[in-house]
């Protein structure tokens, strides 16, 4: 699949996904994104030294409405785990703008590392992974 253009990929994704749904672990993105290994890269150079309840989390956002990409990123920081804060802020719960409207999937993955820990290093690994994403050219929400 190297070398094909994205939207073919997307094709093939969408059927492989489809017949393996039951198969597939939460960590596992369900969309093709070009440059998912910049973000491994950039959470990879984040780290915690002290435990606490307190989890690091990125949501995909939608922007294939604009002209700055189709895909963006949501940097949180929540006490609940990925997939449950995603639910709740597209229910409306504490939810930020930009994941309530355009949000399509928690990426788990790269920031896999980065769970139940202290809510001051959260605080400030939050604010460097959205930094780093941004420097990395990347449309980037959250991250406060």
């Amino acid at each position: 699949m190297r070398g094909e253009p994205p939207m073919n990929v997307e094709a093939a994704l969408a059927g492989v996904w489809e017949r393996a749904r039951d198969t597939i672990p939460d960590w596992l993105p369900m969309r093709y994104v070009d440059w998912l290994p910049a973000v491994y890269e950039a959470a990879g150079a984040c780290a915690a030294s002290r435990k606490g309840r307190t989890h690091i989390y990125l949501v995909l956002l939608d922007y294939a409405d604009s002209a700055r990409g189709p895909f963006g990123i949501y940097v949180g920081m929540s006490r609940y785990r990925a997939a449950l804060r995603f639910d709740q802020h597209k229910a409306g719960i504490r939810a930020a703008g930009s994941v309530t409207k355009r949000g399509l999937e928690a990426l788990t993955g790269p920031v896999q590392h980065l769970q139940y820990i202290a809510r001051e290093e959260a605080a400030r690994i939050e604010a460097e992974l959205a930094e780093a994403l941004r420097g990395r050219g990347l449309i980037v929400k959250g991250g406060h």
